[in-house]
């Protein structure tokens, strides 16, 4: 296993186990099941188990597991405060403390603000009183290191990154989203405050190994390397110095094992100029399915509306690449989920965005196209609802 430093120095394995996808049986986690893959993993090397409040049962499955076997302290446990139901400063201690006994700890190592899509949502943590009790758990011990994972768009991370001294992040990256979400972007500023980066959706939670095209894999097996779908999506993100932790929710002993092996092999500058033209192969052959052709390039953007425009066509070609509900409910978390909308329905047909946009893409109504295609009415009462839920004002009752 490879290791690479946090701020503190601290050696935490490249590969992280992400405990969100546990193996299953009859509807609960398969507890004996889970406890043979992690520990399979601990033998391993790997020293970082990320979790949340709101993966149903993983906590505890966790806490025991790690507690049972005595390696709670040789390991690091990242878990995440459910910020979306924090209103007032009670609940920062309600929702801790309850993770603390779920996990059988008396700390974390490593806490996150889950699931920020906007800066303002740091706000309403700040407004209740966040900075002051995490620095007051810091100074305890309860809380060792604090980040934050995000899921919004690259403007609202680049906000929430230098708002605050943080001591790490965590962001969804992969070959296929360089330029989506924080993008290489957001990594590249994070590493350059030396601020250490967890990458989550490594392989699009499967999709980068389940749903290539038969084009795509064909085009791996031609460069002769002989790794698989998986092993070339980590390849990639390990030859990448600004990433320190790549997780991945392995639900087998034959994952454990292969994710493993390629984590103590892969180096930075392992990866050749042939090898990243094969990965830009496969994503060519993964696009031939947009609908729009947008590189993400942001040549359009500012929009004097506010439209989130590489973000919408993303979002739209997503549901053509992967399912619509998927292309969805992305649009719901990086476009509608933010303070200020940025829906596609705000353009005003300025055409400003098309006289900058390098691939000459019909932007007014390609946009009125996504739209109708990603907000049906059920996802519109269903976004217009969660607004109200995840904006509503700090204060109230928890």
């Amino acid at each position: 296993m490879q290791y690479r430093n946090d701020r503190a120095g601290n050696a935490l394995s490249v590969l992280g186990f992400g405990c969100m996808r546990f193996p299953r049986k009859g509807g609960s986690i398969d507890l004996a099941e889970a406890e043979r893959e992690i520990m399979e993993a601990y033998r391993a090397g790997v020293n970082y188990y990320d979790t949340a409040y709101i993966y149903g049962g993983s906590e505890a499955a966790l806490g025991e597991i790690l507690a049972r076997n005595g390696i709670r302290d040789k390991v690091n446990i990242a878990t995440k405060l459910p910020q979306y139901l924090v209103g007032s400063r009670a609940a920062l201690d309600k929702y801790f403390n309850e993770q603390l006994s779920r996990l059988r700890t008396d700390h974390v190592d490593y806490y996150l603000m889950h699931h920020l899509t906007d800066i303002a949502m740091w706000e309403k943590l700040k407004a209740v009183g966040a900075i002051p009790w995490l620095e007051e758990k810091k100074k305890s011990g309860a809380i060792r290191y604090v980040g934050f994972s995000y899921h919004g768009n690259q403007d609202g991370f680049l906000r929430i990154l230098n708002d605050w001294d943080w001591d790490f992040c965590q962001i969804q990256y992969n070959y296929f989203d360089e330029n989506a979400q924080a993008g290489v972007t957001g990594l590249k500023a994070a590493a350059e405050k030396g601020i250490p980066v967890v990458i989550m959706e490594p392989l699009r939670g499967g999709k980068l190994v389940n749903m290539l095209p038969q084009r795509a894999k064909e085009v791996m097996r031609q460069s002769g390397r002989g790794w698989s779908p998986a092993e070339w999506g980590f390849r990639w993100l390990y030859n990448q110095k600004e990433v320190t932790v790549v997780l991945s929710g392995m639900n087998s002993l034959e994952m454990v094992r292969e994710n493993c092996r390629v984590a103590s092999e892969a180096e930075i500058g392992h990866f050749t100029a042939e090898d990243a033209d094969v990965i830009g192969k496969v994503t060519e052959e993964i696009r031939k399915s947009d609908r729009v052709g947008c590189t993400g390039c942001r040549y359009c953007m500012p929009c004097p509306k506010g439209v989130d425009i590489p973000g919408t066509f993303r979002c739209y070609n997503a549901m053509f690449i992967e399912s619509r509900g998927q292309g969805r409910i992305q649009y719901a978390q990086t476009v509608g989920l933010t303070r200020e909308p940025a829906f596609a329905s705000q353009c005003v047909g300025c055409g400003r965005c098309e006289a900058h946009c390098p691939q000459q893409i019909p932007i007014r109504e390609k946009l009125k196209e996504a739209d109708r295609a990603l907000r049906p009415l059920p996802y519109r009462i269903g976004i217009h609802i969660a607004r109200k839920f995840m904006f509503r004002k700090a204060g109230k009752k928890d």
